[in-house]
C-alpha cells in the first residue's frame, strides 16, 4: 500500500498548515499569524477565542456580533430588558437579595 501524506490547508488563507507553524482551534489547524479575530484582526490565544459557525473572534467582537443587545456595541443600557424568567418557571418574590442569608453571629443585633 502507498504511503500517502494529507495536506492540511489553513481555513484563512488556504495555504498548507505545517506542524511547526500550526494552531488548533475550532477542530481545525490554522497558521499562527492566520489566528486572529476575523474583526479587529487581533491576535487570539486560547483564553481570548471564541468560535462561530467555523471562524474566530476575539471574545469582545463575538460579544458584540452576536451577544445579546446591550452588549458590546448593543443597544447600550437603555435597551437591556428586565426578564423576570416567569417563562422558566420563576415566580415573583424570588428574586435574589444581595443581603447574606445565613444566620448572624452570637450577640450580633443585640442592645448593650
Amino acid at each position: 500500500m502507498p504511503f500517502s501524506v494529507q495536506i492540511v490547508r489553513c481555513p484563512k488563507c488556504n495555504q498548507p498548515v505545517y506542524h511547526a507553524e500550526e494552531v488548533q482551534a475550532a477542530g481545525k489547524k490554522w497558521h499562527k499569524t492566520c489566528f486572529k479575530c476575523g474583526l479587529c484582526k487581533k491576535m487570539l490565544e486560547s483564553t481570548t477565542l471564541a468560535e462561530h459557525e467555523g471562524n474566530l473572534f476575539c471574545k469582545q467582537c463575538y460579544a458584540r456580533k452576536f451577544g445579546p443587545k446591550g452588549v458590546g456595541f448593543g443597544g447600550g443600557a437603555g435597551a437591556l430588558g428586565m426578564d423576570t424568567g416567569e417563562h422558566l418557571g420563576n415566580v415573583s418574590g424570588s428574586e435574589m437579595s444581595n443581603k447574606p442569608t445565613y444566620a448572624p453571629p452570637p450577640g450580633a443585633g443585640q442592645q448593650h
